[in-house]
């Protein structure tokens, strides 16, 4: 018999975005009732995140920093001409602990899991077994909304966690290793030292193709592995995805896709870096904006949400012009060259701009100096370029 489940805020998706929320939430109001629905068993299905320190303002810090599995003091990219050791902290975040993490913080009643979400609005959600949700608001944060209205390249990749039958000497991640041989757009490594004997390694393109064959990026991983003199025993771990690239695009069609009235966060407010397609600097800082509320309105939380998103998509036009430069620009084989140069800039800099705050200052000397794309080409790809 189908029943009605009261509660103050509803959280549709346990993804990265909507675990922060709830987090942020328990965090600043423990007397709360959220409810956090999903689909899926556990929190955060099978997903690594990593971020910069520079990401996490200080005072938001509390909300993530329970959901840090690994912590470094600083990281490395290498490039065919360029290589260099940065000193800035990076943190990375396994999906089983962030779902260990929110068990613990949540009571049991308050996690609907194994539950699908067929229809969400401000204030309510119909479960695909007949179940209602009432809310004084709801927040959607399952996935993405329609990626057709933007104009988007990709990054996507395949990563996996290896155990090794002896230590690897790696101290530092390398964020980028781009010294690989140049496939489908800009490639590169990704590699974290999980531990003494234990590395993830990710294969990572920026391409004009959303397509990811796993069965071509497979045998690339196992060769790189085997370069490194790595000897495997066992992959512990293996994912895979797609993130969007933003060049442009219509973001109120965007917005409208998830549902015009409906409060979101994460991926489905488009609340993502344009050039990188990470959204947990956004996530933290939405998460971060719902919790300090005290009315949790549905028509309160959307004008909220809306207006972080749309705020947002307006500051950042200077990354989907540099994204566009890049997949227009230049030939794809040459693409690193842009990535080479940036690396060779200040740390804060690098920080500000994954950050997605970059200064007037920072914008100016990134476009400084001679440019690693043909300059007829970057203004014939910005002035076909959609807003």
């Amino acid at each position: 018999m189908a029943s009605t489940i009261a509660c103050d805020v509803a959280i549709v998706g346990a993804g990265l975005a909507g675990s922060l929320v709830a987090l942020a939430l328990k965090g600043r109001h423990p007397d709360l009732d959220v409810r956090l629905v999903d689909a899926g068993d556990s929190i955060g299905g099978n997903h690594l995140w990593s971020f910069f320190g520079s990401d996490v303002a200080r005072a938001d810090r509390w909300i993530v920093e329970r959901a840090v599995a690994h912590a470094w003091a600083s990281y490395d990219v290498a490039f065919p001409a360029h290589g260099r050791t940065i000193a800035q902290p990076y943190y990375s975040i396994e999906s089983s602990r962030l779902d260990r993490v929110v068990r613990a913080t949540l009571p049991e009643q308050a996690l609907l899991l194994g539950r699908k979400a067929l229809g969400v609005s401000a204030t309510a959600v119909v479960l695909a077994d007949g179940d209602r949700i009432e809310a004084k608001g709801v927040i959607d944060t399952r996935g993405t909304g329609d990626l057709s209205t933007l104009d988007c390249g990709w990054q996507k990749f395949v990563g996996r966690e290896l155990a090794l039958a002896a230590p690897h000497g790696r101290e530092r991640p390398v964020v980028m290793d781009a010294t690989v041989k140049q496939v489908d757009g800009y490639r590169f490594v990704y590699v974290l030292p999980f531990g003494a004997d234990r590395i993830f390694v990710e294969d990572t393109y920026y391409s004009t193709s959303a397509d990811l064959n796993r069965g071509a990026i497979v045998p690339r991983l196992e060769r790189y592995a085997a370069a490194m003199d790595w000897d495997v025993t066992e992959v512990v771990r293996e994912e895979a995805g797609v993130l969007p690239v933003a060049m442009g695009g219509n973001f109120e069609a965007y917005w409208r896709s998830g549902g015009a009235k409906t409060p979101k966060a994460g991926m489905r407010a488009g609340l993502f870096h344009p050039t990188t397609g990470y959204s947990l600097p956004d996530a933290i800082r939405t998460a971060s904006a719902i919790a300090a509320r005290r009315d949790f309105a549905g028509a309160d939380l959307h004008d909220l949400t809306y207006g972080l998103a749309r705020d947002a998509w307006d500051a950042r036009k200077f990354y989907r012009m540099l994204d566009t430069m890049l997949f227009r620009a230049a030939e794809p084989e040459e693409r690193y060259r842009v990535l080479e140069r940036f690396y060779r800039l200040a740390p804060g800099l690098i920080g500000r701009f994954y950050a997605g705050q970059s200064t007037m200052a920072d914008k100016a000397r990134i476009l400084t100096g001679r440019p690693p794309v043909p300059i007829g080409r970057a203004i014939s790809a910005l002035r076909g370029a959609r807003a």
